[in-house]
């Protein structure tokens, strides 16, 4: 079973910048398939992940399987309110469909065992996400947002460049209660 296989490793300062580029290359595949070939720069922008890394209650993580980093996740810890924040999820495109993703949510919860909610949010042109979320992990979508309805909490920027970034205008939050 891939859960016993996974481990998650407090990311050191010295490999946020590694921690930066696996997870924009991780979320490459989609961004491509999508939408065609990005001339938009990385998605996210060093700029998001690093907010991400900067933001209060932020623990880094990389998932490991053996010795190989195969993925990572941010996470906001609310240690007072349990209200907690999966930031960045992500595993390296090699590595999907193998179970890892599920044994790695599992550990992120078996960490945070106070948790009383999970929220994260994803594009809505992430469909392998959405299944991921909803279908195996027991979130629930409980907003879009979109043109009509703006998220004034986050900050999702729409353009870089003058170019609109592709996506990034739609999304659904997502909320796991645990208790």
């Amino acid at each position: 079973m891939a859960e016993g296989m996974i481990r998650l490793v407090r990311a050191r300062p010295e490999e946020l910048r590694d921690v930066m580029l696996a997870v924009q290359e991780a979320f490459a595949p989609a961004v491509e398939e999508s939408f065609g070939r990005n001339d938009y720069g990385p998605v996210p922008t060093d700029e998001d992940v690093q907010a991400s890394f900067d933001a209060p209650g932020a623990e880094v993580w990389h998932v490991v399987q053996g010795t190989e980093r195969v993925g990572g996740a941010v996470v906001r810890i609310d240690a007072a309110g349990g209200h907690n924040v999966l930031d960045l999820f992500f595993l390296s495109p090699s590595c999907h469909g193998r179970g890892l993703g599920l044994a790695a949510w599992r550990a992120l919860e078996t960490m945070y065992p106070q948790t009383r909610t999970w929220e994260t949010v994803t594009p809505y042109f992430e469909k392998r996400n959405i299944h991921f979320y909803v279908n195996k992990c027991g979130f629930h979508i409980v907003e879009f947002f979109n043109a009509r309805h703006r998220d004034s909490s986050l900050v999702v920027p729409l353009c870089r460049n003058g170019l609109p970034m592709p996506g990034m205008d739609e999304y659904f939050l997502f909320r796991k209660v645990m208790r």
